[in-house]
């Protein structure tokens, strides 16, 4: 199959991935919104009244990177293993397999249409921050180039758990007792300064921990991490996911079972 196929292909699953995103807008737009929205008012109005400044910006400004990246890598994370699952389960994934598009143009598909609903819902979520606080873009090239490496990597993650999943509940597992947790101990609502030694030294183990504070640093200048090694995990990331999806794809684990 030559690369003017598979684009045409590339284009043809990320555009019933953004229909389906569209269409279902209510289930897949919505509901972030408004969580987004009761994060910025509980954590960032009520109590960040009482906690003052973090990091030399008051408490709302703090937590608005980490709440925006919290969005884009839930609902990348999400797209990916409801919709690649849901083909499995219908059975129109054998129709990908037969077709002559190769194993790579179905997971780049699958992965940008994740990416696609990632960076709708940050950018909507971006615009909700702005309600609540002021944020002046300090990096935007490392601001743009770390979200939507972090979109890659939990849409490939997303897509992995697709591959393993028998039934339905198995595709919450992960977000529910993995995701999510690392999520908020990623530096979302704090900085890992205020922990002992100990525990910042734990924290590091956190990739998410990378993503929020490269993130933050593209947008207000300061993190608590190297910004150098938050890129080295973030492509490691990617190659070893998009390597482990496309084996999967190849032996057709949890496909051709």
């Amino acid at each position: 199959m030559n690369i003017a196929l598979n684009l045409v292909a590339v284009r043809t699953i990320i555009h019933k991935e953004m229909s389906r995103v569209l269409r279902i807008w209510i289930q897949t737009i919505v509901p972030p919104a408004i969580t987004m929205t009761l994060y910025f008012i509980i954590f960032g109005n009520l109590i960040g009244r009482r906690i003052g400044s973090m990091g030399g910006f008051d408490y709302m400004q703090y937590i608005a990177p980490g709440l925006i990246m919290m969005s884009v890598i839930t609902n990348s994370y999400g797209n990916v293993v409801s919709s690649f699952f849901g083909a499995k389960f219908s059975r129109h994934i054998e129709e990908m397999l037969v077709s002559p598009m190769s194993n790579a143009t179905i997971i780049i598909g699958h992965v940008a249409g994740g990416v696609l609903r990632g960076m709708l819902v940050g950018a909507l979520v971006t615009i909700i921050a702005l309600f609540f606080t002021r944020l002046e873009v300090a990096h935007p090239f490392i601001m743009v180039s770390v979200v939507l490496l972090s979109s890659i990597v939990f849409s490939l993650a997303g897509f992995i758990n697709a591959v393993f999943a028998k039934k339905f509940d198995d595709i919450s597992i992960v977000p529910t007792f993995v995701l999510t947790p690392l999520t908020y101990l990623g530096g979302v609502f704090y900085s890992i300064s205020m922990l002992p030694e100990f525990w910042q030294n734990v924290s590091k183990a956190n990739p998410i921990l990378y993503m929020v504070n490269a993130f933050r640093y593209g947008i207000l200048g300061t993190s608590d991490i190297s910004i150098a090694h938050a890129y080295t995990i973030l492509l490691g990331f990617v190659v070893l996911l998009f390597s482990a999806s496309f084996y999967l794809m190849k032996k057709g684990v949890g496909i051709r079972e």
